[in-house]
C-alpha cells in the first residue's frame, strides 16, 4: 500500500459515504430534529441555572440548554456511528461489501477509512446543529468552535468503532437495528448527558458508577470541556483507550480467518 493508493481509497470512500448521506434527506432531517426537539422542547421544560465544575473547584454557572449542549452533540455521533455500521450490514446482505474488502488494500485501512467516512458526515451535522443553537442562547467561546473539532472526531471514531464492533457480531439488517436501540438509549441516559455525575450520585451510587464506567460518558465530558475552551485529559485518555479496543475487536471481526461471520456461516 502506497501513500497515493492510500488516499485515493480515503477519497472514494468519503465521497460514497456523503453522496449516500445526501442523497438520503430524511436521514439528514431526522440527524437534526432528534437533538433540536431535546434542546427546545425537554430544556425548556427543565430550564435552570447549573453550577458546573469546569476545573475544581471553580464553578461555572451556565444553562441548562448550554449544560446539555454537549450531550445533543454526542447523541448526534452515536446515531451516526450507529447508522454507519448499519449501513454495513446492509452493505454485506447485498454483496457490496465483498467488493470493499477484497481490495488489495489491508482490512484495517478500509475499516478505518469507513469511520473517518462517518465522522465526516456527522461533523457536518453537529456544526449546523450548532448553528441553530445560537440562536437559542446556546453561545459558547467562539474559540470553542475550533477546540471542539478534535474532541468530536475522537469521540465519534470511538462510537463508530463502537458500531463496528457490533455490527461483526451481527449477521442480519433486523437483528442490528434491535441492538442499535439496545445500546443507543442506556448510553444516553446512563450518562452525564442529561445531569452532572455529581448530581446523579446524590440519588443513586450504582448509577454513578453505571455512568462514570460508561464510555459515552467520557466522550461527553470530552466534548464539553473542549466546548468551553478546558481539556479533560482523563476523558481524553479514556475515550482513546475505547477507540483503540472497540476497533481491534471490529478488525478481528471481520478478519475471514480469525473473525466472528464466517463461523456463523456468512460471507464477507
Amino acid at each position: 500500500m502506497n501513500k497515493a493508493h492510500a488516499l485515493y481509497c480515503l477519497k472514494g470512500i468519503v465521497v460514497r459515504e456523503s453522496l449516500r448521506f445526501l442523497n438520503q434527506r430524511g436521514r439528514f432531517f431526522s440527524a437534526l430534529v432528534r437533538p433540536l426537539v431535546w434542546l427546545f422542547i425537554f430544556a425548556a421544560g427543565f430550564r435552570s441555572v447549573l453550577g458546573v465544575s469546569i476545573i475544581p473547584p471553580y464553578q461555572t454557572y451556565i444553562l441548562y440548554e448550554e449544560y446539555i449542549t454537549p450531550g445533543l452533540l454526542g447523541m448526534i455521533l452515536l446515531f451516526n456511528g450507529m447508522q454507519s455500521s448499519l449501513s454495513m450490514v446492509y452493505d454485506r446482505e447485498m454483496g457490496s461489501m465483498r467488493l470493499l474488502l477484497v481490495s488489495p488494500l489491508p482490512r484495517w485501512y478500509l475499516l478505518f477509512c469507513k469511520l473517518l467516512a462517518g465522522v465526516a458526515v456527522a461533523l457536518l451535522q453537529v456544526y449546523i446543529f450548532l448553528l441553530i443553537a445560537w440562536f437559542w442562547e446556546v453561545r459558547p467561546p467562539i474559540g470553542g468552535y475550533f477546540l471542539l473539532a478534535p474532541a468530536l472526531i475522537l469521540s465519534g471514531l470511538m462510537l463508530g468503532s463502537l458500531g463496528l464492533m457490533l455490527s461483526s457480531f451481527v449477521k442480519q439488517l433486523e437483528n442490528f437495528a434491535g441492538v442499535m436501540n439496545f445500546v443507543i438509549f442506556p448510553m444516553f441516559f446512563a450518562s452525564s448527558a442529561l445531569y452532572p455525575l455529581w448530581r446523579i450520585r446524590d440519588s443513586s451510587e450504582l448509577l454513578y458508577w453505571i455512568g462514570f464506567l460508561n464510555p459515552f460518558t467520557h466522550a461527553i465530558e470530552l466534548i464539553r470541556f473542549s466546548l468551553y475552551l478546558q481539556f479533560n485529559w482523563q476523558a481524553a485518555l479514556a475515550v482513546l483507550f475505547c477507540t483503540l479496543g472497540f476497533l481491534a475487536i471490529a478488525i478481528i471481526g471481520y478478519d475471514p480467518l480469525r473473525g466472528f461471520l464466517p463461523r456463523k456461516g456468512v460471507a464477507t
